[in-house]
């Protein structure tokens, strides 16, 4: 049974769910928070569906033995192809990006939703499915953007390159008729200012790491599990490598020193 002291456990393939943290430690300052990237096997999205579900459920059961409350898969390609051996597994509840990016989306759009996202999210066609079992009738559009990844983790966050490259990927989007787009990739929040730029006003952006940090408060309301001590929290990084810049990306991603690492190896 789930503690009220106990932290919320957060994880990723790599550093990007980072951006889940640091919305998580805004929205809910007195919770304890331990985060795994599995440093040493990402990129997730060019393994095969087996692999990525197996490494998943290795990931979960290591946090769900550190004795987590609640469970957020913030890897959009975990979420994708492994969520429902995440939730058949988990003692605790389990939130994940894709379901709180789609119902944010549906809730905001009176057109329609463009999807922007890694290929391997885009292709497994994961947000549509939970857009359309939420309200069939919001109209879709997907687009894969591959070398936002590469640009975010070279701090290429407003230059001519990133802005020509958003311009370019966006463009088909743009020629449908929507008004919400959803970040589906926990790179992509580092894009926010330049995104909005390039799709105007009249188009909402849909940031998957604060409506996942609004369904947690929302779920720890509901189940009674705030942490009761209101002291300055404890928050633990767990990898399974430290490659060359992670902690200066890492830091960027956290909006803070990323300290307190620890590494595991498998």
């Amino acid at each position: 049974m789930a503690k009220a002291s106990s932290p919320i456990g957060v994880f990723d393939s790599g550093i990007g769910g980072l951006t889940v943290v640091r919305a998580l430690m805004e929205r809910l300052p007195f919770e304890d928070i331990i985060y795994f990237g599995d440093t040493a096997r990402v990129p997730y999205g060019v393994k095969s569906r087996e692999t990525i579900q197996s490494f998943t459920r290795q990931i979960a059961e290591f946090l769900l033995a550190r004795d987590v409350k609640l469970l957020i898969v913030a890897c959009n390609t975990m979420a994708a192809v492994a969520i429902d051996q995440v939730r058949s597994l988990s003692t605790v509840p389990v939130l994940d990006v894709i379901d709180a990016g789609a119902r944010a989306a549906v809730e905001m759009t009176h057109r329609g939703v463009g999807v922007i996202g890694t290929p391997t999210t885009i292709n497994s066609n994961a947000y549509a499915r939970s857009i359309h079992a939420l309200n069939p009738a919001v109209h879709v559009h997907s687009q894969a953007c591959p070398l936002f990844v590469p640009l975010v983790e070279e701090g290429w966050l407003d230059n001519d390159v990133a802005r020509l490259t958003a311009r370019e990927y966006l463009k088909p989007v743009f020629v449908e008729q929507i008004d919400a787009l959803v970040l589906g990739c926990t790179h992509y929040p580092l894009l926010k200012p330049l995104l909005q730029e390039v799709a105007g006003p009249r188009i909402q952006l849909v940031d998957s790491a604060i409506t996942v940090a609004e369904q947690t408060a929302a779920t720890l309301d509901r189940l009674s599990l705030h942490n009761p001590q209101r002291v300055a929290p404890h928050y633990q990084y767990v990898v399974t490598d430290v490659p060359l810049r992670f902690q200066t990306i890492g830091s960027r991603f956290l909006g803070r020193e990323l300290t307190h690492l620890e590494q595991v190896r498998w």
